[in-house]
């Protein structure tokens, strides 16, 4: 029988190969390791808050009865079905509810809304705090609040090295006349409107930023109606607060069943920054 010649060429090529295949296993192992361990990213934090509470049951009954005076007037089934108050409509409670209650008064309707909204970061790079910080932002623009005054346009604006510029230091300061409440013709003879805005705000109670509510808060008053002549002017007063990543709106109104009535901001102002305190601490606790 012939036997078949050994080649030690072939031999040495199958050795080759065979070491290679273990080198090239060995060396994705080795880099899918590292890049497992090595490449980790952290994402950003997630919010304080994973769900909302139930809107309807956020406001305490003693409050409703004070914001809804017109409601202690009607019987007992007719108040407490007020005093439930009607669910918005939403699509995903997880991410927005709220609440409405209406009561209406021989002498004034009042309207209360309050919205919970949590605010979720789809941007693992950006976390849900600071996404709800740009949605809070955005409705504080929109409200449009005034602009506090400058300090240093009392005393004029100083150069850069400190020293008053020569305009301000040689020109006399203009004295100021007295703001004095003017006559609004859309109303009767003898109806004044406040000083302050053009909607009929007090002085000192404009919509402005709020501090120590949450991590950030703003009020808006509107007093709107005024020039129809037909209707009552209303005023509406909202109050939003941030808290992690969690905003409350809360809004307020008052309509006079008369003509001539006008609501008292400063009433309807404190009373809605009242309620966004008890919230906060719902909110927060």
């Amino acid at each position: 029988m012939q036997r078949k010649a050994y080649v030690p060429g072939l031999a040495a090529l199958l050795v080759a190969f065979v070491a290679g295949c273990t080198a090239d296993t060995a060396t994705d192992g080795s880099a899918t390791d590292s890049k497992a361990g090595g490449a980790k990213s952290s994402a950003a934090a997630p919010g304080k808050y994973r769900t909302l509470r139930e809107p309807c049951g956020s406001v305490e009954r003693s409050t409703l009865k004070d914001l809804l005076p017109g409601a202690t007037e009607l019987p007992e089934d007719q108040r407490q079905q007020v005093y439930r108050g009607t669910a918005s409509v939403t699509y995903d409670t997880d991410r927005r509810v709220g609440c409405r209650w209406k009561a209406d008064a021989p002498d004034a309707s009042h309207r209360l809304t309050v919205d919970f909204e949590r605010v979720v970061s789809y941007d693992t790079a950006v976390s849900d705090d600071d996404r709800a910080q740009e949605v809070f932002a955005k409705k504080q623009a929109a409200a449009a609040l005034p602009v506090p005054a400058d300090p240093r346009d009392e005393k004029g604006q100083e150069s850069s090295t400190g020293t008053p510029s020569p305009t301000t230091a040689t020109t006399p300061k203009t004295p100021t006349t007295p703001t004095t409440p003017t006559t609004d013709p859309s109303t009767p003879s003898g109806t004044e409107t406040p000083s302050g805005t053009a909607t009929g705000t007090p002085d000192g109670l404009e919509p402005r930023v709020l501090d120590g509510l949450g991590d950030g808060a703003f009020i808006d008053d509107v007093l709107a109606g005024a020039g129809t002549g037909s209707t009552a002017r209303h005023r509406t007063v909202s109050v939003v607060f941030r808290t992690s990543n969690v905003i409350v709106t809360i809004v307020y109104a008052e309509q006079p069943a008369l003509t001539t009535g006008v609501p008292d901001s400063k009433e309807l102002q404190e009373k809605a920054q009242s309620l966004a305190r008890k919230l906060v601490e719902q909110v927060s606790g």
